[in-house]
């Protein structure tokens, strides 16, 4: 028999699992929690062109259940349709387990990251949505919760290049006050896991919060949380164009960094912005 970690390491490598059908009866349940539950606001799709790929580097918020991503999927289908093709690509460590949600964000559209699956779905003529910073962007303290955490990854920089596409920031403010991150102590659980305590499920966590929250009160380790209902304010970013593209560029160390400075200075000045806003807008 096999293991579930086995039987899914097959799992997020097609683009074929997508169903525009289990979208659609999503919609009704997604605008809920949209309208009535996070009260959301948005702007700036205009910046999204009518055609084409796109990449759309996120930052994350609000632990593993980050709503604001779920309310900017419901964003993009109820103004392309399930016809206009997005995939959203997921940490490895989040296809370890067989679970009824892995399943669901697959036929959402949720593929492994990993550039031959990007790649594919860039050549297919779809967008697609990356968050580089990852577990230590959703789980960041509470006090950087307006700060634009991409963990010093540049992968999505190099795809980019490679594949001559433009990059989209997506912010957002609110979703990370759904739960309170106090702090991580990972380093003391490495530690402990160096002297013998294993990782569950086989697969280092990166990171291990502490946190408030729903249902568990205080929260250890990145665990599912049912998120606060506070309000949420998305906004599209307009598209960062790099001076040159190409494998040349993408290979060139230095301008890959220089790169990657630029979409973290145009994400953090863009989410101070929107902070700001935000704050307006509550005392209206």
């Amino acid at each position: 028999m096999k293991s579930s970690k086995t039987s899914n390491q097959g799992l997020g490598w097609s683009l074929d699992e997508r169903d525009p059908k289990f979208i659609e009866q999503m919609m009704p349940y997604w605008k809920w929690f949209y309208e009535y539950y996070f009260r959301v606001k948005t702007d700036g799709w205009h910046n999204i062109p009518t055609e084409g790929p796109l990449l759309l580097v996120g930052s994350h918020n609000g632990g593993l259940a980050s709503p604001d991503t779920s309310m900017m999927i419901y964003d993009w289908v109820r103004r392309f349709g399930t016809e206009r093709l997005c995939y959203g690509l997921m940490h490895p460590s989040a296809w370890q387990i067989d679970s009824p949600i892995l399943k669901a964000a697959m036929k959402v559209g949720a593929v492994r990251a990993h550039p031959k699956t990007a790649v594919a779905a860039l050549k297919k003529g779809a967008s697609v949505l990356v968050y580089p910073g990852g577990a230590q962007d959703v789980f960041r303290p509470y006090s950087d919760r307006h700060k634009i955490e991409l963990a010093g990854r540049k992968g999505f920089i190099k795809l980019a290049l490679r594949e001559n596409v433009t990059i989209i920031p997506a912010i957002s403010v609110g979703s990370h006050e759904t739960l309170f991150v106090i702090g991580d102590c990972y380093e003391q659980v490495k530690m402990l896991h160096q002297w013998g305590l294993p990782w569950s499920n086989e697969a280092d966590p990166e990171v291990f919060p502490i946190y408030l929250g729903l249902p568990w009160g205080i929260g250890i380790g990145p665990a599912p949380n049912i998120p606060l209902p506070m309000p949420i304010h998305t906004r599209i970013c307009p598209p960062i164009v790099f001076e040159r593209y190409g494998r040349e560029a993408a290979s060139d160390r230095n301008y890959v960094d220089d790169c990657y400075d630029l979409v973290l200075t145009k994400m953090q000045q863009a989410l101070d912005r929107l902070v700001i806003d935000a704050r307006k807008e509550s005392f209206c």
